[in-house]
This record gives structure tokens, C-alpha cells and sequence, in this order.
């Protein structure tokens, strides 16, 4: 297919496709003039993960880069998959204190996760550990354990569910699949949190009743 049906069958306009090209996030089609060039369907579903990545994920072209490296067929998809996660954490976390950063490694470590020592979730974590006991609500280490038993169910599902045969694929189903459901997590867990206040303390959630 040509530029134009590239775009419409991508969702994608012709001019950020062509930016992309630039870039070096997508891979040139096969050259049938000075000026044109034809492109198939590998091209379409590079464009669905750079746009998951820019679009719904919100990453710089810097980190979508770091993603997409790993899809060139030699990546072990363990660590694609790992390099997406971390990409998708954001910019990394300021260095945790060492209180924070040592809860982060003790709760990972007796959650028996496997995980990269170096990926800014952990980071993330062992500062927003260190901010809770700085402003003197810290997370007792049993309420840490319910949390990461929570989460451990939570991820065993949606990595049960991410397709293993094609690295691309599978990094696309993990991107869309976090970005997306996050906010559900969030609304579901304020909204049980709802129900349990009303549970405890009476009352009605609704302010009329």
C-alpha cells in the first residue's frame, strides 16, 4: 500500500507518519520510485504501537525508541516486556532515602518477585515510601504485604492474558493493557473504599441521601 492507505488504514495522518519516518520509529516501506514507496501490513501494526506508546501512554520519542529496540527479534520477550514496564514508569523517581529504598527491596524480596534492581518502579516505590514516613504516615509492613499480594493477583491475570508468540504483539497488548486499565484500578479502588467507609462509619456515599 502507498502513504495514503497506510494512513487510513492505520488511523494515522500521512504527515506523522512521515515524521515517524524521520525518526527512525518506522521502518521504511520498499522504495518503487525517487519519491514513493510501498508499505504492508508489519508497517500498520508498528504504527498501532508507537501510537499506543505517544498517544495513550504519553511517552517521549526518546523512551518510544527504547521500546521499540527490543522488537528487533532478538530481545527475549521477558525483557521487552520488562523495558516497556519501565518506559511506561516514567521519568525515573529521585533517589529514594535509604529507609524508603531498603522497605522497596524488603517488600519485592518477600513478595518473591523478580524484578530489575535498576527499573524506576522500584525506585518509584522506595520513594513514595520515604514520602508517607517523612510526612508521618507510614505503611505499616503488613498492610505493605495485603498491598503487594493485591497487585500480585491483579498482574498474574494480565500476564496470563498477553499473547507469547510475537514480541511486537505482546509489548502492544502490555502497553495498551496498563495504560488502560490503571485508571479502572483507581476508580475501582476508590469505590470500594466508597462502600467500606459507608459500611463502617453509616451514613449514605450520595450527599442527598
Amino acid at each position: 500500500m502507498l502513504v495514503s492507505a497506510l494512513a487510513a488504514a492505520s488511523g494515522v495522518p500521512v504527515p506523522t507518519i512521515k515524521y515517524y519516518l524521520r525518526e527512525g520509529l518506522l521502518p521504511p516501506g520498499r522504495a518503487t520510485g525517487a519519491t514513493r514507496a510501498e508499505y504492508g501490513e508489519e508497517h500498520v501494526r508498528r504504527l498501532r504501537l508507537v501510537r499506543a506508546l505517544t498517544e495513550v501512554g504519553g511517552l517521549p520519542i526518546a523512551r518510544v525508541r527504547d521500546v521499540l529496540a527490543c522488537l528487533d527479534g532478538t530481545t527475549p520477550l521477558t525483557t521487552a516486556l520488562g523495558t516497556a514496564h519501565d518506559a511506561l514508569a516514567g521519568s525515573p523517581a529521585p533517589e529514594a532515602p535509604a529507609d524508603g529504598a531498603g522497605a522497596a527491596a524488603a517488600l519485592v524480596a518477600d513478595a518473591g518477585w523478580r524484578v530489575d534492581p535498576r527499573c524506576a518502579s522500584l525506585a518509584q516505590l522506595g520513594a513514595a515510601l520515604a514520602a508517607l514516613a517523612g510526612a508521618g504516615f507510614p505503611v505499616e509492613p503488613a498492610a505493605l504485604q495485603r498491598y503487594a499480594r493485591a497487585a500480585d493477583a491483579v498482574a498474574r491475570e494480565e500476564v496470563d492474558a498477553i499473547p507469547g508468540e510475537d514480541v511486537a504483539d505482546a509489548v502492544e497488548f502490555a502497553v495498551l493493557g496498563t495504560v488502560l486499565h490503571e485508571p479502572v484500578l483507581l476508580a475501582l479502588r476508590r469505590l470500594a473504599q466508597q462502600h467500606h467507609s459507608a459500611r463502617r462509619f453509616g451514613g449514605s456515599p450520595s450527599p442527598e441521601g
